[in-house]
């Protein structure tokens, strides 16, 4: 199915402009929608081209590509149009974005004034994440709110900056990050630690949740990608989460998630050791 039509929303929540879609298939390193499994829906269950099949309209949550190499939460409608004869000559798509990006950019703006962001990554940056720390345990104690934490670690980092360069290696974080920001809950915060470790202090939740959560960031993470001299580049991460328990300080809480961090590289890479 050839793209035909591309309006200025479709630019501004995917990146690519009409120009680099029109005549061109979503599968074509454009789009490439994958559902909350990971499943690649280019190549299997493609709710347009069901719904061309079919002639049922369907709506689902999904992720696209942004151009920039990270993952989208869009909410996708499916149509048709047909002709005179009652044939189907075209199918629509509209697609929302399900981010709040108002609610990102204005954190953005007061993380700028305190002057604790990471400006590469846009995420908060250490010292941050230690206030952030201070808040939680505070909270935790007074009213034993519970939260979690996961520990971040992109794999082989160091073969992609030495393969690639650095500045692939900055674009390479980005698509970590711009994964974190887009798709994790606005009360939660994601920072970088240092390097290509990122922490996640994840609020009011339980370990059953942070296993799930944090396998739904993995997966997104590993499906995005950048383009780098024409082939396709990815990356996958390592993670380490774990909740607080009493007696707990931050350096306790933080080396058990990087402990977890360093099991799941040592069991393999690409996968969560929640504990």
């Amino acid at each position: 199915m050839q793209i035909t039509y591309w309006n200025e929303a479709a630019e501004r929540i995917t990146g690519f402009s009409s120009q680099e879609v029109l005549g061109h298939r979503c599968s074509d390193n454009i789009l490439r929608h994958v559902d909350a499994n990971g499943i690649n829906l280019c190549e299997a269950g493609c709710p347009l081209y069901t719904t061309l099949c079919d002639r049922k309209k369907r709506e689902a949550e999904l992720f696209l590509h942004h151009k920039k190499g990270f993952r989208v939460p869009v909410s996708v409608r499916t149509s048709f149009i047909t002709d005179s004869q009652g044939e189907i000559t075209h199918g629509i798509e509209l697609f929302t974005d399900l981010h709040d990006k108002d609610l990102t950019d204005l954190r953005i703006k007061e993380l700028e004034k305190m002057a604790l962001l990471d400006t590469l990554t846009q995420l908060a940056n250490r010292e941050y994440l230690i206030r952030e720390f201070a808040t939680r345990f505070s909270e935790y104690q007074k009213y034993e709110i519970p939260f979690g934490i996961l520990f971040i670690d992109i794999d082989h980092f160091k073969t992609i900056n030495d393969t690639y360069g650095h500045n692939t290696g900055d674009e390479i974080l980005k698509i970590v990050s711009n994964t974190l920001l887009g798709n994790t809950r606005s009360f939660d915060i994601f920072g970088r630690w240092g390097g290509d470790e990122f922490i996640g202090i994840i609020r009011n939740i339980d370990s059953i949740f942070l296993q799930n959560f944090s396998e739904q960031i993995r997966m997104l993470i590993e499906s995005a990608f950048i383009i780098e001299n024409g082939k396709r580049l990815n990356c996958t991460v390592s993670i380490g989460g774990t909740m607080v328990v009493p007696g707990d300080t931050v350096e306790k809480l933080v080396d058990r998630a990087d402990s977890l961090m360093y099991e799941s590289k040592k069991n393999g890479r690409n996968r969560i050791i929640i504990r």
